[in-house]
């Protein structure tokens, strides 16, 4: 019996020290990359289990972290041997394209093709490095980047100890493509910019309620599938509405009491002023429940949008998950001067400059404070050129 319980006893260390060599899977950092490079993350479970490695994947891959490992642990020698050439973005997008469809899951397959996904998901990653690493001023550099200011010591400091963070993070199962992509997102995570996921699951969340009920739509008894209302922050930091938000709040309340759509989606993030702990979707719909009994399931939150060009993208995709049709009319709600700016020729410039496209079409203007807007599917397409709402 002695020997026995001693075989057992040797047996349970063995299994147990077995599991805690076993690597460590960060939630977090797997949430982050699923939501703002799912591509590449399904390029990497693709290299996991033995998937075909066409055009040289492989090759391409081990030839980036022998570079990357020459640099011997210097943070700046990393960080720039870590960045995607022009050449090996094509290669590395044209092989990925060349895998068969179901490597792919429905987040990673944008309209446009897995080729120019790829393409997106990289260019974004080094968009993120050079930004957050290097120090490179970001698209909008009032309410992007880094907490510190590039060149400072205590900038620094956060670069060398995002670089130890990727490095003991390298063996994380959840994200096994390339170091560069734990660089990437150790960079966003010393810096506390989780803003891509800081709602999620926001389907079971705040939108649970009206998404139950948008599954039994019947769609054809509405003239607008929503009410659409883009946020307008503040800039004072002790304000949770700006005078402007408050008036779209109400044109809001009133266009849905007379029962001209189903649902009012509200869109707008922490952006004004920068780190503001105010979310102007969740402001907005706290105004809408408390002042004016707008019931809770007639109001999707759109918590993501940093600019009115994702405020209608992203609304787009708020549809999409309710099972609403893309192919009919939205109504877009706010001030009149926002909504000139929507119907303007500087917006469609806008959106084709930092979008690549329109995110739908914009339609007659009712009134100084309506505009008709029907979505595009092309929406759907995660892009990290914005890492905070890819």
């Amino acid at each position: 019996m002695a020997i026995v319980k001693a075989t057992i006893l040797a047996v349970s260390l063995v299994l147990a020290q077995a599991g805690h060599c076993a690597p460590a899977r960060d939630q977090h950092w797997s949430q982050m990359a699923n939501q703002i490079f799912p591509a590449l993350l399904d390029l990497g479970a693709a290299q996991t289990h033995d998937a075909p490695k066409s055009g040289g994947i492989a090759t391409l891959l081990e030839s980036r972290r022998l570079r990357m490992a020459a640099c011997q642990h210097v943070p700046g020698c990393i960080l720039n041997a870590s960045l995607w050439t022009d050449a090996e973005i094509d290669q590395f997008a044209d092989a990925a394209a060349k895998l068969p469809t179901l490597s792919w899951r429905k987040s990673a397959l944008a309209d446009d093709g897995i080729k120019a996904q790829v393409s997106r998901e990289l260019r974004g990653l080094n968009g993120v490095i050079k930004a957050y690493g290097l120090g490179v001023v970001p698209r909008y550099p009032l309410i992007d980047g880094p907490i510190d200011a590039p060149g400072t010591q205590p900038f620094d400091a956060a670069v060398a100890d995002a670089v130890l963070l990727a490095q003991a993070g390298e063996d994380d199962p959840a994200i096994t493509l390339d170091p560069s992509l734990e660089l990437a997102i150790a960079l966003l995570d010393v810096n506390d910019r989780d803003d891509a996921v800081r709602f999620e699951p926001l389907d079971t969340g705040f939108n649970a309620a009206a998404l139950a009920r948008a599954r039994t739509m019947d769609w054809t008894r509405y003239r607008y599938t929503a009410i659409i209302i883009p946020g307008v922050g503040p800039e004072d930091l002790s304000l949770p509405l700006s005078a402007r938000g408050k008036l779209n709040v109400r044109l809001a309340a009133s266009h849905f009491a007379d029962g001209q759509a189903p649902f009012v989606i509200l869109s707008g993030a922490s952006v004004h002023p920068k780190v503001t702990r105010y979310v102007e979707a969740v402001e907005m719909r706290k105004a809408l429940i408390e002042r004016f009994a707008v019931p809770a399931d007639c109001i999707i939150i759109e918590p993501y949008a940093r600019h009115t060009t994702t405020n209608l993208r992203n609304v787009t995709r708020r549809l999409t998950a309710m099972g609403a049709p893309l192919d009919k009319d939205t109504l877009i709600i706010s001030n009149p001067d926002q909504i000139q700016y929507i119907e303007s020729s500087k917006f469609i410039a806008r959106n084709e400059a930092e979008l690549g496209y329109q995110p739908g079409t914009i339609g007659a203007r009712l009134s100084p404070n309506e505009l008709i807007f029907r979505p595009s599917s092309r929406s759907l397409r995660i892009d990290p050129a914005d890492p905070l709402d890819p």
